[in-house]
């Protein structure tokens, strides 16, 4: 018997067609993917109105997700979720150009991948810190409050920080090409870009167009803290092969320099100084990365003054000993 129908008589009339189902905006919405799934596991299944018995829907009885289909799709983001941070978040530049210093110093295995790695995702949740604060404040606790029934407005309200975090970012950057070019892929106009504002940018267009201006900034920074330590080895190249001694790899000889000039100039410090200095924050971080700027701005000159005498000894002999 169809739900809400007349029983069945027995006969062979007309065949009554199923009602129709039409997902709804929150069956769209991971967050009420995350909530349908939630509930199933709590044991607590709705009716979805198609009469599927386990079937996990909306409390108002709307047309939900299965019950099958909103584990796969919960157990599917939750495996998506090192994916999410490093699309829309500032790890991907960090560790970018973290990869590239070590590349750059020449040593094959120190620091470890696992260190970089971590010292990035700290990083990373050091400039996120104003974007987290805003997600937890607007979205987190009025949900907890009960201030938001809907998902739909939580799921609004919840990426709007990281919006604005992706769109500060690639207007810092002026990287405007690549969010131009997935516009005109996806059919937008864009023949005035100038009229566009940022509600006409949904996250399918915004993430891969973030994504390529994170890279395109951090190879720029990587060509940066690459150049130097290039110098280092050209030199000593240069000398090994005055010196006749053209057997002798040179990046035997370059490794000491690099890491004598590095700590000379306080490399880490200014690796991780320029890195945070180059994100766009809001509010007190703002100020808080034009003083890291500052700090950051130090030339090689004034660094090297102001070394520590063991190290400027370490250095005069190691010249010495190449001349």
């Amino acid at each position: 018997m169809i739900p809400g129908g007349p029983p069945w008589d027995g006969g062979t009339g007309p065949v009554l067609a199923p009602p129709e189902v039409v997902a709804s905006r929150d069956s769209l919405n991971p967050i009420s993917v995350l909530g349908g799934a939630a509930e199933l596991f709590a044991g607590r299944g709705a009716y979805n109105g198609v009469g599927e018995p386990g079937a996990v829907g909306p409390s108002d009885d709307r047309p939900g997700l299965s019950a099958a289909i909103n584990v796969m799709i919960l157990l599917t983001t939750l495996t998506l979720v090192p994916s999410i941070v490093l699309m829309c978040t500032c790890f991907l530049r960090i560790l970018i150009v973290l990869g590239l210093l070590k590349q750059a110093l020449g040593t094959q295995s120190l620091p470890p991948s696992q260190v970089l790695t971590g010292l990035a995702l700290f990083m990373t949740l050091l400039v996120m810190s104003p974007t987290i604060d805003r997600i937890w404040s607007e979205a987190v606790e009025p949900y907890g409050a009960g201030e938001i029934r809907d998902y739909d407005e939580l799921w609004d309200r919840a990426k709007t920080p990281v919006r604005d975090f992706m769109f500060d970012q690639i207007e810092a950057t002026g990287n405007w090409s690549s969010l131009i070019m997935v516009l005109d892929y996806r059919g937008v106009d864009t023949s005035e870009p100038e009229t566009l504002t940022r509600a006409d940018v949904d996250m399918i267009s915004l993430i891969p167009a973030y994504m390529l201006s994170e890279l395109k900034v951090a190879f720029l920074m990587g060509f940066r803290v690459y150049l130097p330590f290039l110098v280092i080895d050209m030199v000593i190249a240069s000398l090994l092969i005055s010196m006749s001694m053209m057997m002798l790899p040179p990046v035997l000889i370059s490794l000491p320099f690099k890491l004598l000039l590095f700590v000379l100039v306080d490399g880490w410090t200014l690796v991780v100084g320029s890195l945070l200095a180059s994100f766009r924050l809001e509010g007190e971080s703002e100020r808080l990365s034009e003083q890291v700027a500052a700090a950051a701005s130090l030339d090689l000159g004034g660094a090297v003054a102001r070394a520590p005498p063991w190290a400027m000894d370490a250095a005069t002999a190691a010249i010495g000993w190449v001349s």
